[in-house]
């Protein structure tokens, strides 16, 4: 189920999957949207109910004037207090990864699970893709054919218009936020004390086995690494796998 609520002025979106069972906070990364976590959801159920935030700028939330880090983070915060749920695991991949790992360091007692999904402490996106993304297509079926292989990870957030096919993020606006999202975010990692699963992509171009290493030997005992074969969007290539390690480490986080 679709809701909104009101923080800053600003609207935001989630997709509530319902169900019965322990709530798991899901934040998208970049180019997609809440419902990209539909299969993970049912994949879940019913011991766990997702509920994934349309994150500022995505979806059917408001774009924003500032996509900086701790604009992020306080978004998760609103959404938090807005659910009125205690403490809850929480996940995220890439952009979402980082959002979910900052928001876990600054506020230690409202989460007491984390997911990470492909996304390192040490973030140096290339934006270009971005950029040459098309901005416009006639028909879906000459967006799909513009996008190529990428098409089937951005197909959540396709959107048509008066005009024809486009996306449900804007690109500029896209662009700054992944500039503001680069840079050395190790003190965050770090500081996290609720016990981490990092999932990583055997062939991500994101996050490489040596820096995966090195997140989980710094966290001393806390987080455990989970390496599946797929690219740096793990829930979309291996969905059955990566859906199987987040129940396992939910069911048992140390």
């Amino acid at each position: 189920m679709r809701e909104f609520f009101v923080v800053g002025g600003r609207k935001l979106s989630y997709l509530d999957f319902g169900g019965p069972g322990t709530p798991l906070l899901a934040l998208h990364g970049h180019y997609n949207e809440a419902s990209v976590f539909a299969p993970l959801a049912e994949a879940l159920a019913p011991r766990w109910r997702v509920i994934a935030l349309d994150q500022r700028g995505h979806g059917e939330s408001d774009r924003a004037q500032r996509y900086e880090r701790d604009d992020y983070v306080a978004d998760v915060a609103a959404f938090h207090r807005h659910l009125g749920i205690g403490p809850v695991a929480v996940l995220g991949h890439s952009l979402g990864g980082v959002n979910a790992y900052q928001y876990a360091a600054r506020q230690p007692d409202r989460v007491r699970a984390l997911i990470v999904e492909d996304i390192g402490a040490v973030v140096d996106s290339d934006w270009s893709f971005t950029l040459r993304l098309p901005r416009h297509a006639p028909s879906c079926q000459e967006l799909v054919a513009a996008l190529g292989s990428t098409a089937p990870y951005l197909e959540c957030s396709f959107r048509r218009s008066e005009d024809g096919w486009g996306f449900s993020f804007d690109i500029e606006h896209t662009v700054a936020s992944q500039k503001a999202l680069n840079g050395d975010h190790w003190q965050d990692w770090t500081a996290v004390a609720c016990s981490t699963l990092l999932i990583r992509g055997t062939r991500s171009d994101e996050l490489t086995a040596a820096h995966a290493s090195e997140m989980i030997t710094r966290r001393a005992g806390k987080a455990r690494l989970a390496e599946l074969p797929s690219g740096h969007v793990v829930h979309h290539d291996a969905p059955a796998q990566f859906a199987t390690a987040v129940e396992d480490f939910l069911s048992d986080p140390g």
